[in-house]
């Protein structure tokens, strides 16, 4: 039996669990993931076994001039996830911090640091990209 990862939007419309998690995830720095996120950078990571258990009709999507989708919740504005253009709600990055348990993630690298706010220091360890990976 796998394990399951429960996690949700801030008002708690959108709910979702997932099953297991890509062995990569980043904390991006591109203008748009700073500006959907509210902060520094976006901290995303690709899932399996994704499944909205509720709250699936308050997904809303941004779609980006580049076409890449941003799935927010249309009750509360949490950020939730991303998706190259094309892809299937299945193949969302979904935003680390909305999951409400503890997540076997290990944040790997910086990536779009080309794009990074001048105020943000990465005084980390982490490999850093000016692009993606």
């Amino acid at each position: 039996m796998s394990d399951v990862y429960k996690g949700s939007c801030l008002c708690g419309a959108v709910t979702f669990s997932v099953n297991t998690f890509s062995d990569q995830a980043a904390n991006c720095h591109c203008t748009m993931c700073r500006k959907f996120h509210g902060a520094a950078y976006g901290t995303l990571v690709g899932v399996s076994g994704l499944n909205w258990t509720s709250g699936i009709d308050c997904l809303k999507e941004f779609i980006a001039p580049n076409g890449t989708v941003r799935t927010f919740c249309s009750e509360c504005g949490s950020s939730l996830g991303f998706r190259v253009s094309g892809a299937p709600l299945s193949g969302i990055e979904l935003a680390i911090a909305t999951f409400d348990c503890d997540i076997p993630v290990v944040i790997d690298a910086h990536i779009y640091t080309d794009y990074k706010a001048n105020w943000c220091k990465l005084q980390d360890e982490l490999p850093k990209y000016k692009k993606g990976r």
